[in-house]
C-alpha cells in the first residue's frame, strides 16, 4: 500500500487555502501515525520544492485520498482519469451535487456535508505551530520629499524580505475611514489592532509613533535618502531599531532587527514607555507660547 494524499492545493489552477492545506498535512499525519507509506503532491506555485501532481506517477499508487474541498469540478474529475487504477477516497469533502463525475468517481465519499448530517472538518484542532503576528504599514509616495524619495525601491525590498520570513504579516493603513470596512473608522480601533501584534513593521511616521505608543516592539525603515521624518522620529523617541533607505536592501540588517524587536531586550525596551516621557514638548512649548503673547 501507497497512498497519494491530494487536494486542491494540489492543482495548478487550484488555490492552496489554509484549512486545505490543514486537512491534507492532517490525513499525512494520521497515515503516518498507523505507518502507512504516503506521500502528498502540491502546486508549484505554493510548493516550489515539493513533489508536485504531474510527477506522481500512477504506477506508485495503490490509493488516492482527496482531502478537503469542494468534490466539484474538471480538475477533481480529472484525478479519476489519472488515477484510474487506484482506490479513489474522497474524505472532508462538500457534496454540493451527488451526481457530479466529481463524486461518483470516487470509490468511497466522507463527506463533511451534503451526504448526510454534517461531520467537523479536517482542519478543526489540527496541530499548529505560534509564530509572531506582524503589522505592516507602508507609506505612499510622499511627492513632498522630491528626488529624495526611495519609496518603491524600498517597499520592493521589504515586501521581499517579508515574504520569506515564517509569520502572520498583517497589512495595516493608518488612513482611518467611516465607509470602507477594511478601515478602521477612530484611532482607538486602530490603537486596539495594534496593540494585540508582536511587532510592527512600518515606513510610515505613525507606524511608529502608535505602534510604540501601544507598546509594541517596531523595525522602522526610512524611505527617503539621507533620512526624512521617520529617522528623525526615531531619534526624538531613542528607538534604535531605525533602518537607512540605502540599508533597506541588506537583509543581514533588517534580520539583526528583526530578531531584535521579538527578543526579550525590545519588548522590556518598549514597555519601560520612556519614550512617552518626552511626548509632551511640543504642547508644552505650544501652551508658553500662546501665554507668553497678550491677545491682540
Amino acid at each position: 500500500m501507497r497512498v497519494l494524499v491530494v487536494g486542491w492545493a494540489s492543482f495548478l489552477h487550484g488555490e492552496a487555502t489554509a484549512g486545505d492545506v490543514l486537512s491534507i498535512d492532517r490525513v499525512c499525519a494520521v497515515l503516518a501515525s498507523a505507518d502507512i507509506a504516503h506521500d502528498s503532491a502540491w502546486s508549484p506555485g505554493f510548493r516550489a520544492d515539493a513533489l508536485h501532481l504531474p510527477e506522481a506517477d500512477a504506477g506508485r499508487y495503490s490509493h488516492v485520498v482527496f482531502a478537503c474541498g469542494p468534490a466539484h469540478g474538471e480538475q477533481v474529475r480529472s484525478l479519476h482519469e489519472r488515477y484510474a487504477n487506484c482506490r479513489r477516497i474522497a474524505v472532508g469533502v462538500s457534496v454540493i451535487d451527488p451526481d457530479d463525475a466529481a463524486v461518483t468517481g470516487f470509490h468511497r465519499v466522507l463527506a463533511r456535508d451534503g451526504q448526510s448530517a454534517p461531520r467537523p472538518d479536517l482542519a478543526v484542532g489540527a496541530s499548529t505551530a505560534s509564530v509572531p503576528v506582524v503589522g505592516v504599514a507602508l507609506a505612499p509616495g510622499q511627492a513632498e520629499y522630491g528626488a529624495a524619495r526611495r519609496h518603491r525601491s524600498v517597499h520592493e525590498a521589504l515586501t521581499s524580505w517579508l515574504r520569506e520570513l515564517d509569520c502572520a504579516r498583517l497589512p495595516v493603513d493608518t488612513r482611518l475611514a467611516a465607509d470602507d470596512w477594511r478601515h478602521c473608522r477612530t484611532p482607538d480601533q486602530l490603537v486596539s489592532m495594534l496593540s494585540r501584534l508582536d511587532m510592527v513593521v512600518t515606513t510610515r511616521l505613525h507606524g511608529v509613533v502608535l505602534g510604540l505608543g501601544a507598546g509594541v516592539p517596531v523595525l522602522a525603515v526610512d524611505p527617503i535618502s539621507g533620512g526624512g521624518k521617520v529617522s528623525a522620529q526615531a531619534r526624538a523617541l531613542d528607538w534604535p531599531a531605525v533602518v537607512a533607505a540605502e540599508d533597506a536592501s541588506d537583509s543581514a540588517t533588517l534580520d539583526r532587527w528583526w530578531h531584535w524587536c521579538l527578543s526579550p531586550a525590545g519588548r522590556e525596551w518598549v514597555t519601560r514607555r520612556d519614550h512617552l516621557s518626552t511626548a509632551d514638548s511640543l504642547t508644552s512649548e505650544l501652551l508658553d507660547e500662546l501665554l507668553s503673547e497678550p491677545a491682540s
